[in-house]
């Protein structure tokens, strides 16, 4: 069967040419507009003799030529490999060579990095406005030079082949190359927005970063999909995104907890949010205390979902207020099936007091990893994708995750699950942010240290906190050990980052 994900734009441009695809705080960019400029670059890619099949790496922050790439890349019958802009140069020679990439598009402010990773791999530069490109570099305007023939067409390419490779965080060694497929992420967009009722009314915040699978997928892919526009903040921070809220009159917020925590706590005196209808957070478990709070500050509800890399963002959803757990991922979408195994790859009976690790398979999960025959048949044992997270399904399908299997604490025999130490921890008044890790302990195997950040102008002592939570958990969960930190360690996504907290020493370390 030929599909090509590059339709979602085409057809949207057919339906309305002249509405704003993409809004900035400079500028906009018509669907029209950006149906044109894509097609140039598909026609660029390939006069620069680059084939059906071709990868190319995009290291391009949230701006309208990534935006171009992505979809030129598409309509070329190529694969695009979106990269952190942050990675260093060894970093980015990596994800280049484990792809196979034929071209890198990197933005100015990356240059340093991209030349010393990019070695024999061509070079397209975005440039920084009003600043001279440096000799030697191809502007990424000169893959948009050529006009296409007016009978140009989306290239043809399979269903099953890959649209593009996302890299996972690498947080147990390498990262390995997800490769999602042009329809898994056609079927991602499209029943991921008909479930919480996206349509081309809409103003999306695409504030999360378009090189991560929930900003892709989740963010670009499904409002285009639908029609609607794009209202983009090129980083995260709360007063730019409030006045992009303004600005556009956006009516959906996507995010992570952290965004939404840093929200919460701006001064709303004065801001006008009424466009807002509903909220979108995923890529971490959002505390309840964070939920409730947030939707009445907000006046609108708050629905989680479900996924990763590997399923192209969401996999199970929370449909409306009326159908939801307060906790749970959701259910599992349409076309998606949900199971809990055991150590054996057994299904498990339902119901909170039996954990296991949640599997999936369905039309939004990956092919495989990229050149990891071993790797994919260890993730596929049985059929299923096994996802690495714990939890439970409760007797109406909605799903629980408890926690990361890597992130579980063994504590002297007895499992304790972070998040749920978590959840006690956000509803001290003194409390910003909270991470719970375990440490080495010789006698119990593991110790749980509980890692917090202060809000500002508070107080509290790591005894006070850890006698807070020995009043609300058995005494095998709560705490021995609080450490104080100003901010926690967080990824581009704006998700905690509990490896590096577990690799490194924290300041200010206190314990009882």
């Amino acid at each position: 069967m030929s599909f090509n994900l590059a339709t979602i734009l085409r057809e949207s441009a057919k339906s309305h040419p002249d509405r704003d695809v993409l809004r900035f705080a400079s500028g906009s960019m018509t669907y029209a507009q950006l149906d044109a400029a894509s097609t140039r670059c598909a026609v660029g890619l390939r006069a620069r003799g680059l084939g059906h099949g071709a990868v190319v790496a995009v290291q391009v922050p949230n701006l309208p030529e990534f935006v171009i790439a992505w979809f030129g890349i598409l309509k070329a019958g190529m694969t695009m490999v979106p990269l952190n802009p942050l990675l260093k140069g060894p970093e980015i020679a990596y994800h280049l060579q484990d792809s196979g990439s034929s071209l890198l598009i990197t933005f100015m402010g990356f240059l340093e990095q991209a030349v010393r990773g990019a070695g024999d791999v061509p070079l397209v530069v975005v440039p920084v406005p009003g600043t001279p490109l440096p000799e030697g570099f191809s502007p990424f305007a000169s893959l948009l030079a050529t006009d296409p023939d007016p009978d140009d067409e989306v290239a043809p390419t399979n269903a099953d082949d890959t649209a593009c490779i996302i890299y996972t965080s690498g947080t147990t060694g390498h990262p390995k190359g997800a490769e999602l497929t042009h329809f898994g992420m056609f079927m991602g967009a499209s029943v991921g927005g008909s479930t919480f009722g996206a349509s081309e009314v809409d103003v999306a915040l695409a504030v999360l970063p378009f090189f991560h699978v929930f900003g892709l997928a989740a963010v670009l892919n499904t409002n285009i999909r639908f029609g609607g526009i794009l209202s983009v903040v090129p980083r995260f921070e709360a007063g730019a995104v409030l006045d992009a809220i303004e600005r556009d009159r956006v009516t959906v917020v996507l995010g992570v907890p952290t965004m939404l925590q840093a929200l919460l706590a701006q001064d709303l005196t004065g801001r006008d949010v009424s466009s807002l209808r509903v909220a979108i957070s995923g890529g971490a478990s959002l505390p309840g205390d964070i939920l409730r709070a947030f939707e009445e500050k907000f006046d609108i509800v708050v629905l989680e979902g479900f996924g990763m890399s590997e399923t192209g963002a969401v996999c199970t959803f929370n449909k409306s207020a009326e159908e939801r757990r307060i906790l749970s991922i959701g259910k599992p979408q349409w076309g998606v099936e949900v199971r809990v195994v055991d150590h054996d790859d057994v299904t498990i009976p339902r119901g909170a007091e039996h954990i296991g690790e949640i599997v999936v398979r369905g039309h939004v999960v990956m092919k495989g990893y990229l050149g990891r025959p071993e790797e994919t048949a260890e993730a596929f044992r049985g059929g299923w994708f096994h996802t690495g997270d714990l939890g439970y399904q409760d007797e109406d399908d909605y799903v629980f995750i408890v926690d990361r299997s890597k992130d579980l604490v063994i504590r002297g025999g007895y499992n304790v699950y972070p998040r749920e130490v978590e959840e006690v921890l956000y509803t001290h008044p003194a409390i910003a942010e909270a991470a719970v890790i375990g440490k080495p302990d010789q006698r119990l195997g593991e110790e749980v240290v509980a890692v917090v950040a202060l809000e500002p102008g508070a107080s509290a002592t790591a005894d006070e906190i850890i006698a807070f939570c020995r009043e609300h958990m058995a005494a095998y969960k709560y705490p021995r050990e609080v450490r104080f930190i100003e901010e926690l360690p967080k990824g581009p996504s704006g998700k905690i980052l509990k490896k590096e907290l577990r690799d490194a020493g924290m300041p200010s370390v206190a314990s009882a």
